[in-house]
């Protein structure tokens, strides 16, 4: 039977085939960009080209009579497809020529992803891991940078067993989430160039490009600048911070964000309510928070527990939250309303603009995600 749609469905049909015939173009030559890069020493990942862009494809499509909010979400999603095309070959190499680069721990998922990124700007990389200390001079001989990626409560050690191989010209830096005590620990075990590095991105990234490393400047910085350059290079985005106020920051942002994910799902399952129970029935918004949490349990128990125990600081901030967390559970038990909304409000005022930024942006995921999972 045909219906009245039919001919329009094929039209639509023809588009479709159309737009993926265009696509698969597009993707052909971003291969010939790549080239193009690589030849130039480019980094992937070019934000002000890439804003331009972006600027252009909205008023392009208003004057197609396009949204250009739409718009600009299908370039992104375009351009995000490039950059991992271009993730999946080579990557432009930093100046002065391939180095060696000894990851500790490589092995691990954040080692792997690292090793892949410095092997495909042509970069020699070893590994060492628990069973290779017998040969870790040999290992050491010539290379340029060591990273520590090893899990939190072994890196001190790990760092102090290494600083009587290391040559006083190599960079020690480490990928641990909390950096006062590490950093402190490579520069009493080396004398040479040292580099407190946070990548603030899981090792399941589908490409390094747009993700952000945190640098904390240890010692001789000018020594470690090709280390950030192949970074640049790469496309992540590098953050210089004293480590002293990244440790401050990331007991908010890691510490007690996993603990927040603890407390609520371990008050899922005291109240033995399950994912699958309220899914169905869930807000967008509460969608999106039940995922946040879920994220978490699918992981390494032991790599969360050093990250929320990581040292005394965060700890005592825990401890802070639970004692703040028992004062405005008085509200609840006094039944007081009026102080709920006088609590509300002054936090309303702290938040101040970022309040209506964080709507718009949280709407946008909600949204999204509600369109793509419902």
């Amino acid at each position: 039977m045909t219906t009245p749609l039919d001919d329009h469905r094929r039209r639509l049909d023809t588009i479709d085939s159309q737009l993926l015939q265009l696509l698969s173009e597009r993707n052909s030559l971003v291969g010939e960009v790549l080239e193009t890069k690589l030849a130039a020493g480019l980094p992937v990942y070019a934000p002000e080209r890439e804003q331009a862009k972006v600027e252009a494809f909205r008023n392009a499509a208003t004057g197609h009579g396009l949204d250009p909010e739409w718009a600009e979400d299908f370039l992104r999603l375009v351009m995000s497809s490039s950059r991992e095309r271009q993730s999946q070959a080579n990557f432009p190499q930093c100046a002065g020529g391939p180095r060696t680069v000894l990851i500790v721990g490589g092995a691990g998922q954040l080692g792997q992803c690292y090793g892949r990124a410095f092997t495909a700007s042509g970069h020699s990389v070893r590994i060492l891991e628990p069973d290779g200390w017998e040969k870790v001079d040999e290992l050491m001989t010539g290379v340029d940078a060591v990273i520590v990626a090893v899990p939190i409560r072994v890196t001190e050690s790990v760092i102090s067993q290494l600083g009587p191989h290391l040559a006083a010209n190599t960079i020690l830096a480490d990928f641990t989430s909390h950096k006062t005590a590490p950093l402190k620990a490579m520069l009493q075990a080396h004398r040479g160039p040292v580099l407190g590095l946070h990548p603030m991105h899981g090792p399941d990234v589908a490409n390094l490009s747009k993700q952000l490393v945190i640098a904390c400047p240890g010692r001789q910085a000018k020594a470690s600048s090709w280390l950030l350059d192949q970074f640049h290079l790469w496309g992540l985005r590098v953050q210089e911070l004293d480590s002293a106020q990244h440790d401050r920051i990331m007991n908010q942002v890691q510490g007690l964000r996993h603990f927040l994910a603890l407390l609520h799902g371990s008050f899922m399952r005291a109240s033995d309510l399950a994912p699958k129970d309220i899914l169905a029935l869930s807000s967008p918004i509460y969608r999106a928070e039940l995922m946040m949490t879920g994220r978490i349990f699918a992981q390494n128990a032991e790599l969360y527990a050093d990250i929320v125990f990581a040292n005394a600081d965060r700890r005592q901030l825990l401890l802070d939250f639970l004692a703040h967390h028992d004062q405005l559970a008085t509200l609840i038990r006094n039944d007081d309303k009026a102080g709920f909304i006088s609590e509300f409000e002054a936090i309303g005022e702290f938040f101040g603009d970022f309040a209506e930024q964080a709507r718009t942006e949280s709407g946008y995921l909600i949204h999204r995600l509600a369109d793509r999972f419902a």
